[in-house]
């Protein structure tokens, strides 16, 4: 028996399905693949509100099970792509786990401190990453450089900048945008705990003392940081607003899908402000 490294076994994957409104081929191909990928942004949102709440973020299976696919909420990469990483390994795909510093625009050099996948489909290597928020990919990108994709309205590329280092871009009204850049090292679930760790407790992460919350889809992406929640559209159109502290748990709800319970919804309004 192969051994299970992304504890596929663990998961409910009627659940999970269910979750993210699936009832297609379970065939580990592309089709799949692409569709389940799309299907998960879709449904499920990038949140840090356990960090914001002063929580621990567990990586175990169950538990992201219980969070992403029990309630209505969501998590950050390492809750989304150790979920998908089971469900594909679930599924019967090869998949590798790797790790990327986030640029977001910045040419500063940062800590590895993002989760993506590579899958491997029939001798053809594609990046997976269902965890990388408001500016990530709505579909697989192909591991390999010179190719632009139109995933809805939004455009990406991948450039090798260096040898053996890969750069994710996206393009924007004004050119260019650096999102991230990994190397094909393959890294483990021991490697991300230590990664999570120092994201979810560190002063310096932008996670730690602010809520961030994100939704992606073809024509839009919602972003709420801090205060400020974000409408921004492929052609360059953006719309910014405050939302106050009373207004915060409705926000979440409508705009994000985010179901908070009564005690949760009081605590994320005091932090809030």
């Amino acid at each position: 028996m192969t051994e299970s490294l992304w504890s596929g076994a663990e998961l409910d994957l009627d659940a999970y399905l269910r979750r993210i409104g699936y009832d297609g081929s379970l065939r580990p191909t592309f089709d799949t693949l692409r569709a389940l990928h799309r299907g998960h942004l879709a449904a499920i949102p990038f949140e840090n509100l356990e960090i914001v709440l002063g929580r621990s973020v567990p990586l175990d299976v169950p538990t992201i099970q219980a969070k992403l696919v029990g309630q209505s909420r969501g998590g950050y990469c390492f809750e989304h792509n150790l979920l998908f990483a089971a469900v594909l390994e679930r599924l019967g795909y090869s998949v590798t786990g790797l790790a990327s510093r986030v640029r977001m625009g910045s040419d500063q050099r940062r800590a590895t401190t993002h989760m993506l996948l590579r899958v491997d489909i029939a001798g053809e290597d594609w990046l997976a990453d269902v965890g990388f928020g408001g500016d990530g990919p709505l579909e697989p990108i192909p591991l390999r450089t010179g190719v632009e994709l139109r995933h809805g309205g939004w455009t990406f590329d991948l450039l090798e900048e260096a040898p053996g280092v890969f750069l994710l871009r996206s393009h924007r009204p004004d050119g260019w945008f650096d999102l991230h850049a990994f190397t094909l090292e393959p890294r483990y679930p021991v490697d991300y705990g230590l990664f999570n760790y120092y994201t979810s407790t560190h002063p310096q992460s932008p996670f730690t003392p602010r809520v961030i919350v994100q939704r992606n889809g073809p024509d839009v992406r919602r972003t709420l940081v801090g205060q400020e929640l974000r409408t921004e559209r492929p052609e360059g159109t953006v719309q910014r607003r405050d939302v106050p502290a009373d207004e915060l748990p409705t926000v979440l709800a409508k705009v994000f899908g985010i179901e908070l319970d009564a005690q949760d919804a009081r605590s994320i309004r005091d932090r809030h402000r």
